[in-house]
């Protein structure tokens, strides 16, 4: 198959080439620079030249692929809820040259899109939280109604030992603050999965996925983000310090949202459906096998 991947040169884009080059699959990446496109050459892909904001770039892209994996997305979060809304015009332009045929397109999502009080949150959880990145599954849903065989990835905090997700933030934070800190009692937790077991979803989720699922790339339900600090502190030989939320808005800045969120998610059904088995390291062994030094 042929794969249109946006994002290809991103933390997730370029463990996936790799995943999806192994299986087969001959990749098309999406890239805005020439380093960029050097780079995909290097790994065996070939280089598409675009970014999400240029629409006809992702158009001529997706024109020429078998399927698309849409994992880029701009991580400027102090532009969070326009990033979102390009998110959704980015997913209505895929669609709207897959619309009518079989070809797949998986797009990502947060597992923080749907929140379940009391119980970790499935695949088969609608949308319902109040975070803008909610517009990504409402364009799926558009897109589905339009005859597009999409799925959506929720991902939770994807790491390795040299980016953590959000944690990378928190880490950031404590370098500059001289504290590792958290909210409240600190019992709060994220979800999180490595990365080459969110690449083998994706792959798996664009050779066998259904159409309108969501899938949950969940390799850890949850994980307190009191513990999340306290191994950053170590990392970091700081102090480790619980905030009030209202210390928390001045101390994590546009992360505390983020910092005081609870969220559990399962990936039980993901699991079942596609076969998939996470195995690689947790969380927490991730950070204390990393690098601290600034």
């Amino acid at each position: 198959m042929r794969v249109f991947v946006t994002g290809a040169t991103g933390f997730i884009g370029s463990a996936l080439i790799p995943e999806l080059r192994n299986a087969g699959h001959h990749v098309l990446g999406l890239t805005r620079s020439e380093e960029g496109a050097k780079s995909l050459i290097a790994a065996g892909a070939e280089a598409h030249r675009g970014d999400l904001e240029d629409l006809e770039s992702l158009r001529s892209g997706a024109a020429l692929a078998d399927g698309v994996i849409h994992c880029g997305f701009n991580h400027d979060f102090s532009k969070y809820v326009a990033n979102c809304e390009m998110d959704r015009r980015v997913i209505e332009t895929l669609g709207s040259v897959l619309a009518g045929s079989d070809r797949p397109l998986v797009i990502t999502s947060g597992a923080s899109t749907a929140i379940t009080p009391g119980r970790a949150s499935t695949e088969e959880d609608a949308p319902n939280s109040p975070i803008p990145r909610v517009a990504s599954e409402m364009a799926a849903a558009a897109v589905a109604a339009q005859g597009v065989h999409v799925s959506v990835m929720r991902l939770p905090q994807v790491h390795d030992t040299v980016k953590q997700g959000l944690v990378s933030y928190l880490i950031e934070v404590a370098r500059r603050k001289g504290v590792s800190a958290y909210v409240g009692d600190g019992l709060n937790r994220w979800p999180a999965v490595h990365v080459l077991d969110a690449v083998r979803l994706y792959r798996l989720a664009l050779e066998k996925g259904i159409a309108g699922a969501r899938y949950n790339a969940v390799g850890e339900e949850g994980i307190p983000l009191r513990e999340i600090a306290e191994t950053i502190g170590r990392g970091l030989k700081q102090p480790v310090v619980s905030l009030s939320p209202e210390q928390a808005a001045e101390h994590f800045g546009w992360l505390a949202g983020f910092a005081g969120f609870d969220g559990t998610a399962s990936s039980a059904l993901t699991q079942q459906r596609l076969g998939w088995r996470p195995t690689g390291p947790g969380l927490i062994t991730d950070l204390n096998n990393m690098r601290f030094e600034a």
